[in-house]
């Protein structure tokens, strides 16, 4: 059954492109690992909520934009074994492939697919 890993972040305004280069260069990445896709979006309409939304989710400070994406895999067994590969990748490691944005504050997770219309 299909497997989807996603995420929610908060990026820089100003640092679209950086973050733009940063989701092709690692798509290619999980692309070489078995991902069936991998979709990066950039947030357009994702308004401030009074209980719960995506900014206070990930504490979006002023001047940066949410940012949404995700992964499929055929399953969750190729997701996992793919991630140990991933993990084990040069392009991978600290330093190799600085992530325009504050990983602390993204939030990610595993979901199993139960509806594609």
């Amino acid at each position: 059954m299909t497997y989807v890993d996603g995420f929610v972040a908060a990026v820089k305004t100003t640092d679209k492109e950086a973050y733009v280069a940063h989701c092709r260069q690692m798509g290619g990445v999980f692309k070489e690992y078995g991902a069936l896709e991998v979709i990066d979006t950039w947030g357009d309409d994702v308004p401030e909520g009074k209980l719960t939304s995506f900014p206070m989710a990930v504490k979006r400070e002023q001047g940066e934009t949410v940012v949404l994406g995700w992964i499929t895999w055929a399953s969750k067994a190729v997701r996992d074994e793919a991630w140990k590969k991933v993990m084990e990748d040069p392009r991978m490691k600290p330093g190799a492939t600085p992530m325009p944005f504050d990983g602390k504050r993204m939030i990610y997770g595993g979901f199993e697919l139960i509806s594609k219309v």
